[in-house]
């Protein structure tokens, strides 16, 4: 088993290593029986649920998930404990297609907003396909972080339903001090219907119970692809003046509406209303596929060119 390159350290059966317990997790063989200790790979639990009850806060416990099968979860997943870190054991790191996959696939209930809600401290999830599949109104998002510190690496964020729903996206980010990296959230595959605003990212505070306010999130050799409807769709958005607070940064990330759209977004990251608490900044590593701007709102500052001038957007030569 090879270990992405962000671990450090080798523990006993090849795993990274950590002064906390580790606990393995397999949807497809394991048992939530009780005396399943789960610290072997060859007796793990079968749900994520049962690792995240019994993990200890603040002891920088590893969740180890197998790809054997997806982890399937009837409810959404809330992570409120701290220093808690997930993995996908997998050949190799990916960007996306991970052998580990979470998916939410829940008919009913209003609390099932996402897949994942995150609101713990210093938390971590590596090498992950996260899916939100179900039909619940309410479930707009995949991942909603409203922590502190999270980091998120080699993930993949996919949501497949609510395609023609305003407020819809993949990750909600009501987090302080996030940082994402080579993470690929959204489709090209899936079409966006209608005119309507339905982000692979989406900064709010208005989501209840979330977290607390965006601020100083990071962005880092990320891919954000979707299909889009309509002139208005955007990449990433922010709806009121206060939703950003000091920074949200993208650096070496690829804004990528697929070939087969049968719209090009008007801007790749926007804002419903002028930014008055923080900023949005594109470095000069970014770039844009297939959208007209890449961005041409006030508190969104595009690295090397006006906002409006189309720079960091690729041309297709024929």
């Amino acid at each position: 088993m090879t270990m992405p390159n962000y671990w450090t350290g080798v523990a006993s059966e090849g795993l990274p290593a950590t002064p906390g317990a580790v606990y393995y997790v397999n949807y497809g063989t394991g048992s939530d029986d009780v005396g399943t200790k789960a610290n072997s790979i060859r007796r793990p639990w079968k749900t994520v649920d049962k690792a995240v009850d019994s993990v200890t806060t603040n002891k920088d416990d590893l969740i180890v998930l197998t790809g054997n099968s997806t982890h399937v979860l009837s409810e959404m997943l809330t992570v409120e404990k701290n220093r808690v870190h997930f993995l996908g054991f997998d050949g190799t790191s990916r960007r996306y297609g991970q052998n580990a996959k979470v998916s939410l696939t829940a008919t009913t209930g209003a609390t099932n907003i996402a897949t994942i809600k995150n609101t713990g401290v210093r938390n971590s999830f590596s090498n992950i396909k996260f899916i939100n599949e179900s039909t619940v109104a309410q479930g707009l998002y995949c991942f909603v972080d409203g922590g502190e510190y999270l980091v998120m690496q080699d993930c993949e964020i996919y949501k497949s339903t609510d395609l023609d729903e305003t407020g819809a996206s993949e990750l909600v980010i009501n987090g302080d001090s996030a940082q994402f990296r080579r993470c690929t959230i959204g489709s090209l595959a899936n079409l966006i219907v209608g005119t309507v605003i339905r982000a692979n990212v989406r900064v709010t505070g208005a989501i209840a119970g979330a977290g607390k306010v965006m601020r100083d999130n990071t962005f880092e050799d990320c891919l954000l692809w979707r299909r889009s409807g309509s002139t208005s769709d955007r990449f990433v958005y922010a709806a009121a003046d206060a939703d950003v607070e000091r920074l949200l940064l993208f650096k070496n990330t690829g804004f990528i509406n697929a070939k087969n759209s049968t719209a090009v977004p008007a801007q790749a990251v926007a804002t419903g209303a002028s930014l008055t608490i923080g900023a949005i900044v594109l470095d000069t590593t970014c770039y844009g596929v297939n959208v007209t701007k890449m961005s041409t709102s006030t508190g969104v500052y595009v690295m090397g060119a006006t906002p409006n001038s189309g720079a960091g957007i690729a041309v297709n030569a024929a």
